[in-house]
């Protein structure tokens, strides 16, 4: 069963997970560029029928999509760890599993948003987004998760 979230733990989280979701972001963007040389090299080669490749350039490139791929990997498992689901590495976009009137929601979140403002439902989608209100604050819950005190709105244990 997933780990559902009050607004307040998600806020909470979120010095946490805007730090994992930005090293997320950068290594994606890292390991492309280490990537896209790797390939455009191996281009060259091949339609040159072999040339002379600087070894030490290609090797610190590899090393550096390596690197970039392992830390891309150990942040996302931390993020999903915390419960959070990374939906969109590149445009920062996370949700929060909740509960709304019973139903699974998702409070959404992009790093380049300075609170959390929006939630949809499980299969709507960032398009459909709607602005957290009264209503929702009224009639969302964590509900009876393991760890999680459905009526305690104090926010959850974070870096």
């Amino acid at each position: 069963m997933p780990r559902h979230f009050t607004l307040a733990d998600a806020k909470a989280s979120l010095p946490t997970v805007g730090r994992l979701l930005r090293d997320s972001v950068q290594a994606k963007g890292r390991y492309e560029e280490a990537e896209t040389y790797l390939h455009n090299l191996s281009q060259r080669i091949m339609m040159r029928g072999g040339m002379s490749v600087d070894t030490a350039a290609a090797e610190s490139w590899k090393a550096q999509r390596d690197a970039n791929a392992h830390t891309l990997k150990n942040t996302l498992e931390k993020i999903e760890e915390l419960g959070v689901q990374v939906k969109d590495l590149d445009i920062g976009l996370v949700d929060f599993p909740t509960l709304y009137r019973g139903e699974e929601v998702y409070i959404c979140w992009r790093m380049d948003e300075d609170d959390i403002e929006f939630w949809h439902g499980v299969h709507e989608g960032f398009a459909g987004r709607k602005e957290i209100d009264a209503d929702f604050l009224a009639n969302h819950t964590a509900g009876n998760d393991p760890g999680s005190d459905s009526d305690d709105d104090s926010g959850g244990d974070f870096e």
